[in-house]
C-alpha cells in the first residue's frame, strides 16, 4: 500500500479503538458504565480467584501507596480496590491494572451478550481489503489484550472479527503517548518503523508515534475532541479514506 504523500509502502496498520474503530460515546457510556455497575458484587464474589488478586496487586502498585492492607497479613482490601477504580475511572486514568480489572468484568458481559461491541461500518470492510492486499492489521489499545479480543470476538452484526487481527498491544508495551512503545511495538512486529501506519484520535499518541518514526493519521468521528491546528498529520473521518 502506497501513500498519495509518497511515504514508504505501508506493511503494518496499527489501529486504536475507542474514536477509531469504535464510538467514544459507546465505550464512557456503555462499558464503563457496566463495570461501575458491577464493580463491587464482582470483587466479593471473586475476591479469592487469582486471576482477581493478580489483578489488584497491579491496581495497588499502580497507586503508589493509595491502596493499603486490610491486615498485617498483606492482604489487600477490597474496599481500597474499589475505590481506588472508581478514582482512576472518573479521571480516564489509563493504568494497566485498572483496564485488565475492566477486562475481567467486560468478560461476563460479552459472554452473556449483555455487551455487544460497537464498529463503525467503514472499518471491518477496510481491514478485509487492507488484508487481502496483503497488509498485516494490529490492535494497540491502553484496554488490556485480553479485553481488546473480548471487543472483537463479540462486534454487533458480525459476530466473531479476531481473524482480521494479527496482533494485540496494551500499556504492558509502554504508554500510547511515549514514542519508546511505538518503537517496541515495531521490533515486535519485526517491521520498519516506517512502514507501519497507526491511526488514533488522540494528538499525544499520533505524535509519539510519529517521534518514532510511524506515519500516522488522524481519526476524526462524531463525538471525538478536536484535534490541534498545530498536529501536523493527515485526517480522515473514514476508512475508506486509506487507500
Amino acid at each position: 500500500m502506497a501513500n498519495s504523500d509518497q511515504s514508504p509502502a505501508v506493511r503494518g496498520i496499527l489501529l486504536d479503538i475507542e474514536g477509531t474503530t469504535s464510538s467514544i460515546s459507546f465505550v464512557h457510556d456503555v462499558m464503563f458504565p457496566y463495570v461501575l455497575q458491577r464493580l463491587d458484587a464482582f470483587l466479593h464474589e471473586r475476591w479469592q480467584c487469582a486471576d482477581l488478586q493478580a489483578t489488584c496487586q497491579q491496581i495497588a502498585q499502580d497507586a503508589a501507596g493509595r491502596v493499603g492492607q486490610s491486615d498485617a497479613s498483606g492482604q489487600l482490601d477490597p474496599v481500597q480496590i474499589a475505590a481506588e477504580v472508581r478514582q482512576l475511572m472518573a479521571g480516564d486514568v489509563k493504568a494497566t491494572g485498572l483496564k485488565a480489572l475492566q477486562g475481567l468484568i467486560w468478560e461476563g458481559g460479552f459472554h452473556s451478550g449483555e455487551l455487544v461491541a460497537h464498529v463503525y461500518p467503514d472499518v471491518l470492510p477496510a481491514i478485509e481489503r487492507w488484508r487481502q492486499a496483503g497488509i498485516d492489521v494490529r490492535i494497540y489499545s491502553s484496554g488490556s489484550i485480553a479485553a481488546q479480543k473480548l471487543f472483537f470476538g463479540h462486534v454487533a452484526n458480525r459476530g466473531d472479527c479476531l481473524s482480521l487481527f494479527s496482533g494485540h498491544y496494551d500499556t504492558t508495551s509502554g504508554g500510547k503517548k511515549e514514542s519508546d512503545s511505538y518503537a517496541r511495538i515495531a521490533d515486535d512486529w519485526q517491521l520498519a518503523p516506517t512502514s507501519i501506519l497507526f491511526v488514533s484520535d488522540i494528538a499525544g499518541e499520533l505524535q509519539a508515534a510519529q517521534q518514532a518514526g510511524l506515519q500516522t493519521r488522524a481519526s476524526v468521528r462524531p463525538g471525538n475532541a478536536p484535534l490541534p491546528d498545530s498536529l501536523q498529520v493527515i485526517r480522515i473521518g473514514s476508512f475508506e479514506e486509506i487507500a
